[in-house]
């Protein structure tokens, strides 16, 4: 559905007013449900009886390309338990809250790298090339083990897997390439052990039999790919967000307090919801959500972007208030799929925010927001330029 060119930040309005569970007709003539209330979407998205497998009968798929690639990298977020759970278990040590905090300071000597970079060159200059998008990237190089020299290849692939309008070939061959790549490396790392995640993934499970290569690969690709396209594009977003809330800016500025910079991340987190296409399921049961029953076998769209706007959650919710507490927000889903790296995502956006305009205190965009080349035609929502100066 279209937004409102007047209001890029808010979800569709036909979206909105479609009632909390109603039908919607998607790109293959399926008419599954779209939820938008939120209780209801936390309701759906933690009940197991609808599920998360892409593999299934009636499943929503978000796009032909999306759809012919399914099978081919089958990771943890496609499945349901007790799968999901074995294999999210694996890599639950590495994003606990303590471990990502203590990766904070090399996240803030990333941050100052590419401000004092961004200081020292021309302007005005793209924020997301030279700022949004190098830092989750870097990062999630470092620890998963991939080596960020390769970053031109992998995020032509990541663009085109997350495109809504890519051609399924073209899908599947993007697929396909990063599965081979993330592969050999981890053939690599059978003999060059390193202190990163793929590692001890390789040596750990690969190695036992626990794991296979292929499934290596897959959990490989869904970090990379999540792990630098979810935060660049909150980042640059954010930040256009907040170009056009100087009143709310102005409190980001002013605020030593990091209790200030974590509370404007979650309303941020709240108010863009960049999975804008929403959570999606399919039922494995007749199950009644908001009066209405959806019948086994149906596709369900939980519209997390509406439901972070229901006033019966958030008073005055269509408001960028930074000083509201908004962590129950459903940005990044609920139940036992909640984004495993949002710790990471958190500390990232933190660092940033708060060095982007301690740093650069005069940051300014060069462009009003209507000329803004928003990311319509992409799964997860954001800016494809953000030009600013200083």
């Amino acid at each position: 559905m279209a937004r409102d060119g007047r209001c890029p930040f808010d979800p569709p309005p036909g979206l909105r007013a479609a009632g909390p569970v109603s039908r919607v007709r998607l790109w293959d003539g399926s008419s599954p449900w779209v939820v938008t209330r939120y209780a209801d979407v936390r309701a759906v998205l933690s009940d197991p009886r609808f599920s998360a497998d892409t593999d299934r009968p009636g499943f929503p798929h978000t796009s032909p390309g999306v759809a012919a690639r399914r099978g081919r990298a089958r990771s943890f977020i496609n499945m349901d338990d007790p799968e999901h759970a074995a294999q999210r278990r694996l890599l639950t040590s590495d994003f606990v809250v303590r471990k990502v905090e203590a990766m904070r300071p090399r996240v803030q000597e990333v941050v100052d790298e590419l401000i004092d970079a961004m200081l020292a060159g021309p302007k005005p200059v793209d924020l997301v090339e030279a700022f949004a998008l190098p830092l989750p990237s870097l990062v999630i190089c470092e620890l998963l083990g991939v080596p960020y020299a390769d970053r031109a290849f992998f995020h032509r692939a990541a663009r085109t897997i997350v495109r809504q309008d890519t051609p399924p070939e073209e899908s599947v061959r993007a697929t396909e390439e990063l599965l081979a790549y993330l592969g050999e490396l981890a053939d690599r790392k059978v003999a060059e052990r390193g202190d990163d995640v793929l590692s001890r993934l390789v040596h750990e499970q690969l190695l036992p039999g626990a794991l296979t290569r292929e499934q290596v690969a897959s959990m490989a690709l869904l970090l990379l790919v999540a792990g630098h396209e979810t935060t660049a594009n909150m980042i640059a977003l954010g930040t256009a967000a907040l170009f056009e809330h100087p009143d709310q800016l102005a409190l980001l500025r002013s605020g030593a307090d990091p209790a200030v910079v974590a509370g404007a991340v979650e309303e941020l987190l709240r108010y863009l919801t960049i999975v804008h296409l929403g959570r999606r399921r399919v039922a494995l049961a007749d199950v009644e959500v908001g009066g209405v029953t959806i019948r086994a076998g149906e596709g369900v769209i939980a519209a997390a972007d509406v439901a972070n706007r229901d006033g019966e959650a958030f008073a005055d919710p269509d408001s960028l208030d930074i000083t509201r507490r908004a962590r129950h927000h459903v940005a990044f889903g609920y139940g036992v799929h909640q984004c495993l790296g949002q710790p990471l995502a958190r500390v990232e956006m933190q660092v940033a925010f708060d060095a982007l305009f301690r740093r650069i205190p005069d940051l300014a965009p060069v462009e009003p927001v209507e000329r803004l080349p928003f990311k319509h035609d992409m799964i997860v929502y954001g800016v494809h330029e953000l030009p600013v100066t200083w």
